[in-house]
């Protein structure tokens, strides 16, 4: 256990922060799986916009790297890409 006043501050804040960051890569987690788990089209896009949202949200405030989200949304829109021509046959 830390003594010093200063250290104790950074205890607090370190886990402060650490909570957030959970609060939001969960967020973002239940947010993609929503996607994945969507069967139609409409439903789909519509996850995804939201989805989207979230992980720009975070990306934003440093909780996961820019580029990180922008390989899920990348991902996302593939999938929901492959949803829109699922019905159709060559």
């Amino acid at each position: 256990m830390a003594h010093h006043k200063s250290a104790l501050k950074r205890m607090r804040q370190s886990r402060k922060r650490r909570l957030y960051n959970r609060l939001n890569k969960k967020t973002a987690k239940f947010a993609i799986r929503a996607v994945r788990e969507a069967t139609t089209f409409e439903e789909a896009m519509e996850k995804f916009r939201l989805a989207t949202k979230v992980l720009d949200r975070i990306s934003a405030k440093n909780v996961i790297h820019k580029n990180t989200a922008a390989n899920k949304k990348s991902s996302l829109a593939k999938h929901v890409n492959k949803l829109k021509f699922a019905g159709q046959t060559a």
